[in-house]
């Protein structure tokens, strides 16, 4: 990449990769940690359709792990324990 695209924003974006989602109940989650340093924190976008409207509950817990893949692991298990805690009062 040379120096003026830098400058001015040429480059081509990186395209996403698709989100991995899971089923979880009657829940979609969506693993989503944040880059936190040189490790990820735990996030996920937990998802239900309720009387047909899509409702959304953003989860972003403190704990940090050393790999993306560990943290959409664990991102995934902390959204069902919330969803098995509370079920729809997270979107309260």
């Amino acid at each position: 990449m040379s120096i003026l695209s830098k400058l001015f924003g040429t480059s081509k974006p990186k395209p996403e990769t698709p989100a991995e989602t899971e089923s979880y109940k009657d829940y979609t989650i969506e693993p989503a940690p944040q880059k936190d340093g040189t490790s990820f924190r735990i996030a996920a976008v937990i998802t239900k359709n309720i009387d047909g409207q899509t409702k959304t509950h953003h989860l972003i817990r403190a704990d940090t792990l050393g790999t993306m893949d560990a943290a959409k692991e664990a991102s995934i298990d902390k959204a069902k324990l919330v969803i098995d805690q509370l079920g729809d009062g997270i979107f309260r």
